[in-house]
């Protein structure tokens, strides 16, 4: 259910969702098959966490992401640098969100490209 919603908020933000997954082997194996130019992962994921799975991700492929979770503060007392959106969010939130992460990427030396539908 919220990844349905959160793909509606990407899709109507102009991005293509290629894939969502639900485990961290799952999200590991859509990465290495569609390479996204952003991830958006939960932190608890039914098998593993986001935070394993964008670590081993971004070993191969640095790739611009945004992690949700309920507790924000947690995220970021493991992982200071993570752009971090609390749930419940908003639209504006989640903008932002990924303007930051893109951001973080261009600075680092990476590239971003939007994938935008239609």
């Amino acid at each position: 259910m919220i990844s349905m919603l959160l793909s509606m908020m990407l899709e109507e933000m102009g991005f293509e969702v290629c894939a969502t997954a639900s485990t961290e082997g799952d999200a590991i194996r859509e990465a290495e098959r569609t390479s996204p130019d952003l991830i958006v992962t939960d932190m608890n994921l039914a098998q593993g966490t986001g935070g394993s799975a964008i670590a081993a991700i971004c070993h191969v492929r640095p790739t611009p992401h945004v992690f949700i979770s309920a507790d924000a503060a947690a995220v970021k007392a493991s992982k200071p640098d993570a752009i971090v959106l609390e749930k419940p969010f908003q639209y504006a939130d989640l903008e932002r969100a990924i303007g930051r992460a893109m951001l973080a990427a261009l600075r680092s030396g990476g590239s971003t490209r939007a994938v935008a539908k239609g």
